[in-house]
């Protein structure tokens, strides 16, 4: 595949779209949506192949899970493409004018990123989302998933592309790479003649990988090694509702918590009618020295554990003894994505909310509300826990920049 071709493509692609009226694009991504629907059987089949193999290879539940795609959820998919279809379209609007002492009208105008490159594991429902995102925004995509869900992207890119082709728009707009050669990623990440931005999706490895050796601008997307902090004042049916919503729900993704921390005042009070609900989902609690006598089937814990993101039915215990240490603690393994506390106390939630330092904070509420989708966001390419340019579910205001537009009447520089 000549990924140089690909990119000059995508290049060109992308001063078509941005022509494109906002109505003209809302009827091409409801058309994709109606053919995803459609098409549900094709996709369903391809996904069938990818996961025989993962299941071949040992894959755990929870990256099977992310990996399934059925009737349902297509469906799903389906829908969020549509919500993407009623949310305003950003490009264009004009978010500043001033008027200078010489006369000059200076304003900033929000406008596409240009060509976003997506490397990303096996999360087909990701191919859509990033499309769907890129499209509204005006951006062409070149798309690289992981090897594991080759044959379901194939399917959904082909039908994609076939949709945006019959509604009268170059289907360039969205390219999927789909050699599977490593080499082929290394390259893309230094493609940077034509791409404008990458954003890397997936565990540590590769958005690491990413990080330190593309040659294009990155948008970071992190790992969810996200926290519970059940605080002396908590409400304990509280505390268990949202505790086993947001570890057991759906195990293979970001938002789910993978460590939980308790005020020592309650361990006896939450964990052992915490430990017998986790046990009936066969989830492994590793506990450190304090906590593991009030938690059935316990297992001690080691250092390794407090910074580990599962992806599995396995989550980590540890005691504190106040609000202070608790903050210090998850400030310390955090990975920046999603902390919460279950607290009845307005002044510790109000210091939660301060103090620690991730994408998204939470009080008396489950980490898994993370999404795009959730926030009203329509859809997210991808979750970025770092400060810059964007934080959080990314959805379409992070897929555009501004420039500089200004408005003269023969002004020149003396």
């Amino acid at each position: 595949m000549n990924l140089n071709e690909t990119g000059a493509k995508a290049r060109e692609a992308r001063y078509i779209l941005e022509k494109c009226p906002s109505g003209e694009k809302n009827r091409i991504l409801a058309a994709c949506a109606d053919a995803l629907e459609a098409e549900y059987e094709k996709i369903v089949e391809a996904n069938a192949i990818d996961m025989a193999n993962g299941e071949k290879k040992g894959m755990s539940k929870g990256l099977l899970d992310r990996l399934l795609l059925t009737k349902e959820r297509i469906a799903g998919i389906a829908d969020g493409l549509r919500d993407v279809c009623a949310l305003p379209d950003p490009i264009g609007e004009v978010t500043g004018m001033t008027k200078r002492p010489n006369g000059l009208l200076v304003g900033t105008k929000r406008v596409p990123l240009g060509v976003v490159g997506m490397i990303y594991e096996a999360r087909p429902n990701v191919t859509v989302d990033a499309f769907g995102l890129c499209f509204k925004t005006g951006n062409s995509v070149i798309l690289k998933g992981g090897s594991d869900a080759i044959h379901s992207n194939i399917a959904i890119v082909d039908v994609l592309r076939k949709t945006i082709e019959d509604c009268g728009m170059t289907p360039d707009v969205l390219q999927l790479i789909t050699d599977t050669d490593r080499q082929v990623t290394v390259e893309l990440m230094r493609l940077n003649k034509y791409l404008d931005v990458l954003i890397p999706r997936g565990g540590a490895g590769l958005i690491q990988t990413v990080v330190n050796n593309s040659t294009v601008p990155v948008i970071e997307t992190g790992i969810g090694n996200c926290h519970i902090f059940v605080d002396e004042s908590a409400d304990m049916d509280m505390a268990e509702n949202i505790i086993i919503n947001a570890k057991t729900q759906r195990v293979g993704v970001c938002n789910a918590c993978e460590s939980l921390v308790v005020h020592r005042a309650v361990l006896d009070k939450i964990l052992p009618r915490l430990s017998e609900k986790l046990a009936e989902y066969n989830v492994e609690m590793r506990c450190d020295e304090e906590s593991i006598g009030y938690v059935k089937g316990g297992v001690p814990a080691s250092e390794e554990d407090w910074g580990t993101e599962y992806l599995d039915y396995i989550i980590s215990i540890k005691t504190v003894g106040s609000l202070d240490e608790a903050i210090a603690h998850i400030n310390k393994y955090n990975s920046g994505h999603s902390e919460a506390i279950i607290t009845e106390n307005y002044t510790n939630a109000q210091r939660f909310l301060d103090e620690i330092d991730a994408a998204c904070v939470y009080v008396n509420a489950s980490t898994r509300f993370t999404d795009g989708g959730e926030f009203g966001l329509g859809a997210e390419i991808g979750i970025s826990t770092q400060k810059l340019h964007a934080r959080g579910p990314m959805g379409l205001l992070a897929l555009t920049t501004t420039k500089h537009i200004i408005y003269g009447s023969g002004q020149v520089r003396k």
